[in-house]
């Protein structure tokens, strides 16, 4: 599939890694950065979804998403995401997704306006939940790419995700070019998605922020990792 992802912002806070391992399937392993665990909040645009040689369909290609993801690897130590939820405004794609990835996609209403002044408000609740998420963010202009061994590409350059289908564990690749990163100013987090997931809900600020104006994308169909 091809789509693109845009108006990026990813919020992460730290972790112990035997919490984070505890919330894992078999065959996972978290993945650490100088001996702890991240999970992050990425809310973002999607656009243009559209199987190979398909054009985009309108009022259906587009809409928003919001995941809550933690770092894993898996026996063989190859690196990727594990999301504890992703929450999506596009019922065809919340079913989609659950029915052929096998993601634990949930249906929300959400919306994202952007100010006069270039503030992003972002705004998000679970059709099961009563609780709206707000979060407010300002990407910067200034445009790098992460360095290897370095905290940001270790959150951000993820090429491979893991999913647990009733058949076991199954990986999906993505592709895309080098994350264009930012800075990003946010003035309003939330952090009512980790609750949803039964993990330990922050009482702090995020640790580290990071901002992109989006990339281009393609997705390859799940895969069986035989573990």
């Amino acid at each position: 599939m091809h789509q693109r992802w845009g108006n990026l912002l990813f919020l992460h806070w730290s972790f112990d890694p035997k919490v984070i391992q505890a919330t894992l399937p078999a065959g996972l392993q978290v993945d650490t950065f100088e001996g702890r665990a991240w999970v992050g909040v990425v809310p973002f645009e999607m656009r243009g979804i559209r199987p190979r040689f398909c054009p985009p369909v309108p009022g259906v290609s587009d809409f928003l998403e919001m995941n809550l993801r933690t770092y894993v690897h898996d026996s063989n130590g190859a690196p990727g995401v594990w999301f504890y939820s992703l929450d999506c405004d596009q019922l065809l794609a919340v079913r989609v997704a659950r029915a052929f990835f096998h993601l634990p996609y949930h249906h929300a209403r959400m919306s994202l306006k952007k100010s006069a002044e270039g503030m992003l408000r972002y705004r998000s609740q679970r059709r099961s939940d009563d609780h709206e998420s707000a979060i407010d963010y300002r990407l910067g202009t200034t445009v790098r790419h992460a360095r290897r061994d370095t905290l940001e590409y270790f959150l951000a350059e993820r090429y491979l995700l893991y999913a647990l289908a009733p058949s076991g564990l199954h990986t999906g690749r993505v592709h895309h070019a080098p994350y264009p990163l930012v800075n990003a100013e946010v003035a309003e987090w939330d952090t009512r998605l980790f609750a949803l997931a039964g993990l330990p809900e922050p009482a702090r600020a995020p640790e580290h922020v990071l901002g992109s104006p989006g990339v281009k994308v393609r997705v390859w169909a799940l895969e069986k990792t035989g573990l």
